[in-house]
């Protein structure tokens, strides 16, 4: 595996992955992490001055669990995940903009994209790290925090199921026009990740392409503790 985490970026079949995010409107990452970086990541949780909020997923009825932003400046390989993922990303949301008529506005690079967010007041942070302990979940929702957004999210698993927990399921769930959803679950192994729309897809249909709404969650941990990564590429107002 590649010392540096561009470079594991880099080096990942992209032509398979965005075919998969054309037909399928997800792809399923290999392990990237590894064991070493997961628990490094992990230990952050423990460390206040990392983060710019914490959220109790009860308070807000968002689920049972916690989670927290990170401040910036992020962590290096979290501020290496973001940078490294997005180009590729950036490509195929512009695709699936043209698929639905419009045309392309997202920049190649991430640091152009959020000089767009700060014009519109979207200046802060939004990787963060989740934690769920046993009975814990997330419900279906999507990570929108103001007028612009990304259109596609990340997140890895940092340990490692059936071992440190049991259950803890990705979830996402399409909506279809006129039709009853769709849902997908998913298990990750650890170091492993997850590409996901933020919002919508485009879906080739009879009269061109439509789009169908995303939400995604996690369903119960029934053992253990679950940590995760989500790798958000929009600022926050």
């Amino acid at each position: 595996m590649p010392e540096r985490m561009m470079d594991r970026i880099a080096a990942l079949d992209w032509e398979n992955l965005q075919q998969m995010l054309d037909e399928q409107g997800y792809a399923v990452l290999p392990p990237l992490l590894g064991a070493e970086e997961c628990q490094k990541m992990i230990e952050t949780y423990e460390q206040p001055p990392l983060f710019r909020s914490t959220i109790d997923m009860a308070r807000y009825r968002f689920g049972m669990g916690e989670y927290k932003y990170y401040s910036a400046p992020l962590p290096d390989l979290l501020q290496e995940l973001r940078k490294g993922f997005y180009p590729q990303l950036a490509i195929a949301a512009n695709r699936w903009l043209n698929q639905l008529g419009r045309e392309a506005i997202y920049p190649a690079g991430l640091s152009e994209f959020l000089d767009h967010c700060h014009q519109h007041g979207q200046s802060r942070p939004t990787p963060l790290i989740l934690k769920y302990e046993a009975g814990g979940y997330n419900c279906l929702h999507q990570d929108l925090y103001g007028d612009v957004f990304f259109p596609f999210q990340v997140v890895f698993v940092l340990n490692q199921k059936e071992k440190d927990y049991t259950g803890g399921e990705f979830l996402l769930v399409e909506q279809r026009p006129r039709a009853q959803s769709r849902g997908h679950v998913l298990s990750l192994e650890q170091g492993a990740g997850l590409i996901f729309p933020t919002q919508h897809r485009p879906v080739a249909g009879a009269r061109g392409y439509y789009k169908t709404t995303l939400r995604h969650g996690v369903s119960t941990i029934t053992s253990g503790t679950r940590y995760s990564l989500g790798i958000i590429f929009h600022d926050a107002k």
